[in-house]
């Protein structure tokens, strides 16, 4: 899912993805099913970590190459689905953080948002490592 990324720093993002007719994760009535909702939720909360890998010059990210999993998804509370052409409001925090050289484990709460109404609550745990 292609997002953008109008605010992050060490601790937290908010992401921005406006639901296209082309995304895999649009069902037949035309809106973004729950494992949409669940993968857009994860790219925007690992962004806060991930960033920790690349230098800060490389705005392309084309200087490092990373793998993150989730390792555990704590919560999920999907209050709605959203329709294509609908813009997703994601704003993530880190909770906690263990980094082991090429690797870190982390744990993120994201909230989803449409029309500053809540659509989704996650928890996560990652793993995110270099390749």
């Amino acid at each position: 899912m292609a997002t953008v990324t109008p605010y992050l720093d060490e601790d937290s993002v908010i992401t921005h993805y406006e639901i296209t007719e082309d995304c895999i994760f649009i069902n037949s009535k035309g809106y973004l099913a729950e494992a949409g909702l669940i993968e857009n939720a994860a790219q925007a909360s690992t962004a806060i970590v991930g960033q920790s890998y690349f230098d800060d010059e490389d705005l392309e990210g084309s200087g490092n190459k990373l793998v993150g999993y989730i390792s555990a998804i704590k919560k999920v509370e999907i209050k709605k689905l959203p329709k294509v052409n609908e813009l997703l409001v994601t704003k993530a925090k880190l909770i906690s953080r263990f980094d082991t050289g090429t690797m870190s484990v982390c744990t993120i709460t994201s909230s989803t948002f449409t029309n500053d109404d809540l659509i989704v609550d996650c928890t996560f745990n990652f793993l995110i490592h270099e390749v």
